[in-house]
């Protein structure tokens, strides 16, 4: 897909919420491309990142999680507010009692003054919840909140079609990329295999798990005016509108 870059004339923080396959990477990319001012923020990178430096919130995000416990949100919201304090956009003073103190009244519809004017970027992994948008809220109000909409039946027949060349990570899809030859990787004729994560009843079942989560957080951000809801049923239709509202809103 073509792309020119367009300049943000306002801050841009914003959330991809969609059904597991739904393109949210690939949204995530071409927003990116689009929009150069953009940074990414991967609660998930951030974690990896941190534990791999042994760093000290990586240290004790490690302990928690050899321990079998998730990583709790407060843990989350300081790699967040230590990974916004590195880019220059929150003081590193403010950034563990932005994210331990309650919210104000007005932190739902104005950032806390702390927060930089320039701070730009598409936050993936983080929140889920409602709750854990609220606690956000307080450390850097996201202002522009997407779902997602394909319909399951187009996302199900995406993943049935979906083979993987396991040891070097190359997808094909026999709808729009299928391989030279049937069940075989195009360099080395070794076979492909589909990823258990790509079976239908995990996908099924990944449904389920998104659809009980993900309302209270969208009806959260419904609630403070900034959702924007668009549907198509590949990416190749839903990133023009997209790319189209964001300049609205923010160029």
């Amino acid at each position: 897909m073509s792309q020119t870059a367009r300049q943000l004339k306002k801050a841009a923080r914003i959330i991809l919420v969609g059904a597991p396959g739904v393109g949210k990477g690939t949204q995530s990319e071409r927003l990116l491309s689009r929009f150069p001012q953009l940074a990414s923020i991967s609660s998930g990178d951030l974690l990896r990142e941190n534990v791999r430096r042994r760093t000290p919130l990586g240290v004790q995000a490690e302990v928690v999680m050899q321990s079998g416990n998730l990583v709790p949100d407060s843990m989350i919201l300081n790699l967040i507010s230590s990974e916004l304090s590195s880019k220059g956009w929150l003081p590193p003073s403010d950034t563990s009692s932005q994210a331990s103190a309650p919210p104000s009244p007005s932190s739902s519809n104005t950032p806390p003054p702390s927060i930089s004017a320039s701070a730009s970027f598409i936050l993936d992994g983080f929140p889920r919840t409602a709750s854990q948008a609220t606690a956000l809220d307080n450390l850097v109000p996201v202002n522009f909140v997407v779902e997602l909409i394909t319909p399951a039946s187009v996302i199900l027949s995406r993943i049935a079609s979906r083979w993987v060349h396991e040891p070097s990570g190359r997808v094909y899809n026999t709808d729009f990329n299928a391989p030279k030859v049937p069940g075989k990787d195009d360099i080395t004729g070794e076979p492909l295999t589909q990823r258990e994560d790509d079976s239908i009843d995990t996908w099924k079942q990944r449904l389920r798990k998104f659809e009980e989560t993900s309302r209270a957080l969208l009806d959260h951000y419904d609630r403070r005016g900034c959702l924007w809801r668009v549907e198509g049923n590949s990416s190749d239709e839903i990133s023009p509108q997209l790319f189209a509202e964001v300049e609205r809103r923010f160029c």
